[in-house]
């Protein structure tokens, strides 16, 4: 099955995604924690609230990896230091920054499987 994806900047640029490329609905992806995993929707939710709904404070561009280590025990105290990597938390904070410029802030509802999605359960 191929789709049209559509960049969330002010391009709005549309390309085709195609079968063989690795497409993942963020409403499919979930952090790991040390008790059990977390949706993303809830963990954005939880970056937009330590950042009041604006840009993350840290520039996760330029920030080591400790730094980020630092931040995410903020938003997540209890997220899972073995298997949730810098480079995990890097991309977190490019899609956080994608979707707060793009005025998607609303992540549980936005993110919040509808009937005849194909999302496991994770409960």
């Amino acid at each position: 099955m191929n789709l049209i994806v559509e960049a969330l900047d002010e391009t709005h640029k549309r390309q085709p995604a195609f079968a063989t490329d690795r497409v993942t609905s963020l409403a499919d992806i979930a952090m790991f924690t040390d008790s059990e995993d977390i949706p993303l929707g809830d963990v954005l939710a939880k970056v937009r609230d330590k950042e009041g709904g604006k840009v993350a404070s840290l520039n996760w561009r330029k920030a080591s990896a400790k730094e980020l280590q630092d931040y995410f025990a903020e938003v997540l105290p209890d997220f899972d230091r073995d298997r949730v990597h810098s480079s995990d938390i890097k991309k977190l904070l490019q899609w956080y920054e994608i979707l707060v410029k793009a005025g998607i802030t609303n992540f549980e509802e936005e993110m919040k499987p509808t009937e005849g999605d194909n999302v496991d359960d994770r409960k």
